[in-house]
């Protein structure tokens, strides 16, 4: 058993549950249309019902977030979204859903596992207000201590919703995973933390252009899956995905120290209508 040292911070005990945060999971399926075809009527319409009730975020026990949408193109033909506390609650649907009637005819295609988190770029409000010092501002203007006050009021709010975020009322979702570079040139773990701040500012910059048009989440993934980041973007609609995205790759912590994954498209549904979009139903 492992102690902690003299003078150091108790350990806490060991748990599979998050104490800041939730767990994120994105899972992507496909339809087998021949292990669908096998499939008796009877299993058909009850695996149908199992899938839906276990995609209800109203039903008992549901992940503290669940969503549903339809993908396009043939990467896959629907995915979920959860997150949670408890990882094992996450991994109840993976499990559900194989475990269903339905399960032989749905191919779990792909999948990313993330945290949520409050990034190391977010500045404390005394931060900000060194920033804003920093550019010139004196400490007794009232342009300056409206911006501070400001800052200090709703810093909290953004970072509740970094780690426990609610799901905005839009119907695109889109997600893809990223890392920094590690290439000799352009090595983004060598640069000054000083640096790193000023770039990912810039490029927070350039997103909040789209306030209003498109609400992001970054969840971590560094030790839980092969990328670094997972981004997951909503939108009013489809053409505001494209433009943030384009826009936001000409910021150099973009362009010169990002590499993305995979893009996933898709437009959020029920889980009935989900099933019934996929002639499951």
């Amino acid at each position: 058993m492992n102690r902690p040292g003299p003078g150091s911070e108790p350990l806490p005990e060991p748990t599979t549950l998050l104490q800041t945060g939730w767990h994120c999971l994105h899972l992507y399926y496909s339809v087998d249309a021949a292990a669908w075809k096998a499939l008796s009527a009877e299993e058909r319409q009850q695996g149908a019902q199992a899938v839906m009730a276990l995609l209800d975020p109203e039903r008992d026990g549901a992940p503290e977030r669940i969503q549903t949408f339809i993908t396009a193109g043939h990467g896959s033909d629907f995915g979920i979204m959860a997150l949670d506390r408890d990882p094992l609650k996450l991994d109840d649907i993976r499990q559900g859903i194989r475990a269903s009637q339905l399960g032989p005819a749905l191919q779990n295609t792909a999948s990313f596992v993330s945290l949520t988190e409050i990034s190391e770029y977010v500045p404390t409000a005394e931060q900000y207000a060194a920033k804003l010092r920093a550019a010139g501002a004196g400490e007794e203007d009232p342009a300056y201590l409206a911006k501070v006050k400001a800052y200090e009021q709703r810093l909290p709010m953004m970072n509740r919703q970094r780690l426990y975020p609610d799901f905005p009322d839009w119907p695109v979702i889109c997600f893809y995973p990223m890392n920094k570079i590690r290439h000799p040139q352009a090595n983004w773990y060598v640069l000054p933390f000083e640096a790193r701040s000023s770039l990912m500012a810039e490029h927070a910059t350039s997103g909040i252009k789209f306030a209003g048009k498109v609400s992001q989440l970054i969840t971590a993934s560094t030790g839980f899956d092969n990328w670094e980041w997972g981004v997951t973007l909503w939108a009013r609609t489809p053409e505001y995905v494209k433009e943030i995205v384009y826009t936001m790759r000409f910021d150099e912590a973009s362009a010169r120290y990002a590499e993305f994954g995979p893009f996933y498209i898709g437009y959020i549904k029920s889980p009935e209508q989900v099933l019934q979009h996929l002639r499951l139903i």
